[in-house]
């Protein structure tokens, strides 16, 4: 089996079409932004507005509520009018949002400025991901979400820095000049698509009424095994990674292992520049491969994290948890982060066809912000419950169900949409040495059908991902 060569940021840079490195270039400076007052936001509206606590992670909540209730639409704008109006859409609603946030002395001012970064938070990941599918192909696409992930965690990382160097309680004013540089921030992209990028749309042409595919609601798409499995994996995955991170993973350090918030800061940061310089080392070794290969040595690396997290737990206030908290989140835990986001938005975008790729990445939104919003009430439940034991036992099991999810779904697409490279697909395919037959291995038969079932049932645009 033949190594690709490997690629620097460089390389990569010059192999993006002109669109895909217009796209890219916003998104560290984005998230600046983002990262500058995310963590705030809970210390403004209950020290600096005056509302109580409880009243405070309400309001919070609304961000997740509210953009897991417009992903289903959004998909439905994508595939009709294109991903490049719905991030224009989300866009204004951020910009506005921090405006009304950075003066919201009410509740209610607050609740209408989140619910408002909710259908930003909502509509922004089906539609980036979307667009950058049109623009983007083949294995540079599994390569442009990897870098795209690091330069994510970059802007969240710098913007978090610069905001607990900058931000103040005892200056309000401070909270102010975060939200409203946030907001600034948001119409950086928004003049590169009103720019440059014009002249996308996003949308892919629609095929023939009478064609297999031409018309699918999310009740049809969601009845292919395959788009059912996809989406376990990803609830499993959000569940057990980013729905910890803000919850599970801070209140065991502190409550079980017993560490400084200032260790539980520093295992972020690590967490950040880990993923921002091992990405290229991932994508360069994951290229290629199955993609849900990697989403299983993902779950095994996690498995691992979670029992170096959960063995801190023996050892409470010690160095030896201190390095257990900073190695599970800055170095275990990034790693899988790495290959996760190498494989999984390549993964749904090679298994939906052009004209519904809006709401296939709906769907992985969707599954995503699901576990998002379990993920904290399962953490918060048991460790208040003092359910610790079985906190990160639950944790390695999920991981054993991402591991057996990825197989069943392996066994439902073909080797060209897990991310396996032509070539190898047709070395499965030369005939026996001895027989002179050629070897009917799964992956070329899987191959095989997959190519058949395209020229036969085609949209004139689009096509057929999964068998």
């Amino acid at each position: 089996m033949s190594t690709p060569p490997a690629l620097g940021l460089r390389d990569f840079l010059a192999a993006l079409p002109r669109e895909g490195r217009w796209l890219l270039a916003t998104v560290a400076i984005q998230l600046l932004g983002r990262g500058m007052t995310l963590p705030f936001t809970i210390i403004y509206l209950h020290e600096v507005r005056g509302f109580d606590l409880g009243l405070a992670g309400t309001l919070m909540g609304l961000i997740a509520i509210v953009g897991f209730v417009v992903t289903g639409p959004a998909g439905s704008l994508i595939d009709r009018y294109g991903a490049r109006p719905v991030i224009l859409g989300g866009l204004v609603c951020a910009i506005a949002g921090d405006i009304m946030l950075a003066f919201a002395a009410t509740p209610v001012l607050a609740a209408a400025a989140l619910c408002l970064l909710g259908v930003q938070a909502g509509v922004s990941w089906p539609a980036a991901n979307a667009l950058v599918a049109t623009v983007v192909e083949g294995e540079l696409r599994q390569r442009y979400y990897g870098v795209n992930f690091a330069l994510i965690n970059l802007g969240i990382g710098v913007g978090g820095v610069i905001g607990g160097l900058f931000i103040d309680v005892t200056q309000p004013e401070t909270f102010t000049y975060a939200f409203l540089g946030n907001a600034a921030t948001f119409t950086i992209p928004a003049l590169v698509l009103l720019g440059p990028l014009r002249h996308l749309h996003g949308r892919a042409a629609r095929p023939a009424a009478d064609e297999p595919h031409a018309t699918a609601s999310y009740a049809t798409i969601l009845r292919r095994p395959e788009v059912i499995w996809l989406v376990v994996i990803g609830v499993l995955l959000s569940t057990l990674g980013y729905g910890q991170i803000e919850s599970g993973f801070p209140a065991y350090s502190r409550q079980i292992s017993e560490v400084s918030t200032r260790v539980v800061g520093f295992a972020f940061v690590v967490n950040c520049a880990v993923i921002v310089l091992a990405q290229f080392w991932v994508m360069n070794r994951v290229s290629g491969r199955r993609r849900t290969r990697v989403l299983i040595a993902t779950a095994a690396i996690w498995a691992f994290a979670w029992v170096v997290f959960g063995s801190t737990g023996l050892v409470p206030g010690s160095v030896a948890a201190i390095v257990g908290v900073v190695a599970f989140q800055g170095l275990f835990f990034a790693l899988g982060e790495t290959l996760m986001q190498s494989a999984f938005p390549a993964l749904t975008n090679e298994m939906a066809p052009d004209h519904l790729r809006g709401r296939y990445n709906a769907i992985n939104s969707a599954s995503f912000q699901t576990g998002a919003i379990v993920g904290p009430i399962l953490a918060g439940f048991l460790l208040e419950h003092g359910q610790s034991t079985m906190f990160i036992a639950l944790m390695v099991v999920g991981c054993v169900g991402i591991v057996a999810g990825s197989l069943r779904l392996e066994r439902r697409i073909t080797p060209a949409v897990n991310g396996v490279r032509p070539a190898l697909i047709a070395e499965s395919a030369q005939p026996d040495a001895e027989t002179g037959r050629v070897r009917a291995s799964r992956g070329y038969s899987l191959a095989r059908r997959e190519r058949t079932s395209k020229l036969a049932t085609r949209p004139r645009s689009g096509r057929l991902g999964s068998s």
